[in-house]
């Protein structure tokens, strides 16, 4: 399993999208994301992840691929091996 699809999927949902418009490459402009959807956007992210999402990070994103990046790296500071393992529910976190 992939970050990608469930990434993809909060985006859709939130914006009121057809997931097959949301591709990594979209930026956050070409999908119409104001402030308000960023915020839901982002609630919705570390409800689905259970993770907090530090703000350097979300200040740094641009896209939605570059959200799924920054998940992956965020998770396995977290003390997950790989973001995969984390969503498969192989493994569970070494540090609390």
């Amino acid at each position: 399993m992939d970050l990608a699809p469930k990434v993809i999927s909060i985006f859709a949902r939130e914006l009121h999208l057809d997931p097959s418009v949301v591709r990594l490459e979209s930026t956050f402009e070409e999908l119409g994301l104001d402030s308000l959807a960023g915020v839901n956007i982002l609630f919705g992210l570390e409800e689905e992840f259970k993770i907090d999402v530090p703000d350097a990070v979300v200040k740094e994103t641009k896209s939605v691929g570059q959200v799924v990046d920054a998940l992956s790296q965020v998770l396995e500071r977290k003390g997950f091996a790989t973001a995969n393992t984390f969503l498969r529910g192989e493994v569970t976190p070494t540090k609390p």
